[in-house]
This record gives C-alpha cells, sequence and structure tokens, in this order.
C-alpha cells in the first residue's frame, strides 16, 4: 500500500475523529426515526397532521440556541433541522395517507 503523502498523514488523526463523530451522528439520527416512528402512530390514532407548524418553529428555536450556546453557527443547524424536518413530514405524510 503506498504511503500517504505527509500532509494526508497530518490529517489522518483529525479525518478519523470525523469519522468517528459521523458515526455517532447517524447512530443518533437512528434514535430519532425510531421515535418518528411512534409519534407517527400517535398522530394516526389522534387525527393529526404530519406538518404542525407550531412545533417546527419550536424545534428550530431550540436547536439554533443550544447551537449557539456550543459555538456551532446557528444559520447551519437551521438549515440542516429544516432539511430534516421537511424529509420527516414527507415520510410521515406517505403512511398517514
Amino acid at each position: 500500500m503506498p504511503s500517504l503523502p505527509s500532509n494526508e498523514r497530518s490529517l489522518a488523526p483529525f479525518r478519523a475523529e470525523i469519522d468517528a463523530i459521523d458515526a455517532q451522528i447517524v447512530e443518533l439520527l437512528a434514535r430519532r426515526f425510531e421515535v418518528v416512528k411512534h409519534v407517527i402512530a400517535v398522530k394516526k390514532v389522534e387525527g393529526l397532521a404530519a406538518f404542525l407548524p407550531e412545533r417546527v418553529e419550536d424545534v428550530i428555536d431550540k436547536v439554533s440556541a443550544e447551537a449557539e450556546t456550543k459555538g456551532v453557527p446557528p444559520e447551519l443547524v437551521e438549515k440542516l433541522w429544516r432539511e430534516l424536518i421537511a424529509w420527516v413530514i414527507a415520510y410521515e405524510n406517505e403512511r398517514l395517507g
């Protein structure tokens, strides 16, 4: 196996750490997705819509505020969560009919 250029070697530990963090993020997404399945079941029974605008904004506000306290750009978190929430709403809509 060819050796990595020196600049690649110096990045290797950081890349390994990022890979580990990415795996943790996926694990957390899996946990979140399991909860979404329960939410769908409740929404079916209660006759609730997939899209609840006030809940979306509440979630966005909470994660943006948390991001700011952790030194993460809130704009990044808002963009990621809006995409995540849009995907989940579409997923819920498919299951709720």
